[in-house]
């Protein structure tokens, strides 16, 4: 797949691109990731970007026409990539914008993402980007959460993270994506490592006895009902939404009752 990163900044990328276990996704190109400097698209000596809003107001606006040019250009590299590698044109790439107004990401997202073909990823800055950019290019809009950032940046990297780690062979053991907060609904649960009996202040601090018991089917059943017992003091809207997906057991809903969970 292909994230082609229309960008201010696309150093802040680099980095990200070398180090780490995602790495691997994008050395074997699982993950193809080509960064556009927006400036090169800008016309002038200072190569401007941005104005002031039409109508006054706070901030600077990303101009329209920098990003048309950078959009074309993106569109002219895939075109001409897939036909170099021989291989059928496909339908345009999404363009994704990040934007606190849009979707929350989220792994449902995340996994239809790391089947797909990739999108193009406009980081916005400043007080925005020109509507009609947006009224004519952009498919979806997304956001990390309920607040601002200074641009679209983080919330690219995020997602290039999160779907990175979910290519094969990528982390060290192929089930650790499918342990993963949210992979099926609910909360992860904790998890713990040597030292047996952890030295403090407080005095030892043992691990739980169940996950010494070399029992798997029991240590099976207390992961759940950690992940269970967390996500309903944390996220009592995940629970809500696994009973009306019915994805929990009724040993599941024993437990639930049990915590005075309804």
């Amino acid at each position: 797949m292909r994230f082609d990163v229309i960008t201010l900044f696309p150093e802040l990328f680099e980095p990200h691109l070398v180090h780490g276990i995602t790495r691997r996704a994008y050395e074997s190109a699982q993950v193809d990731v080509r960064l556009w400097a927006l400036r090169d698209f800008a016309d002038g000596q200072y190569r401007r970007v941005d104005d002031r809003p039409y109508g006054g107001g706070p901030g600077m606006v990303l101009l329209a026409e920098p990003l048309e040019r950078a959009l074309a250009a993106v569109r002219a590299g895939r075109e001409a990539d897939a036909g170099s590698a021989g291989t059928a044109r496909h339908d345009r790439a999404p363009v994704i914008h990040f934007t606190p107004t849009g979707r929350r990401i989220d792994q449902a997202l995340v996994l239809e993402m790391a089947a797909g073909p990739g999108a193009v990823l406009l980081c916005g800055r400043y007080e925005g980007i020109d509507q009609r950019v947006l009224d004519r290019h952009v498919d979806v809009e997304l956001s990390l959460g309920d607040f601002v950032l200074s641009g679209g940046e983080l919330p690219a990297l995020a997602l290039l993270d999160a779907v990175a780690r979910l290519q094969d062979g990528v982390l060290g053991d192929a089930q650790s994506h499918q342990q993963d907060s949210f992979s099926d609904g609910l909360l992860e649960g904790p998890h713990y490592s040597r030292p047996e009996l952890l030295a403090t202040d407080d005095g030892p601090l043992p691990i739980p006895p169940v996950l010494l018991s070399g029992h798997h089917g029991r240590i099976a059943r207390w992961r759940r009902e950690q992940s269970l017992a967390l996500t309903a003091r944390r996220r009592p809207d995940l629970i809500a939404a696994a009973r009306a997906a019915k994805q929990l057991s009724a040993e599941d809903e024993r437990f639930l009752a049990a915590l005075d969970v309804h």
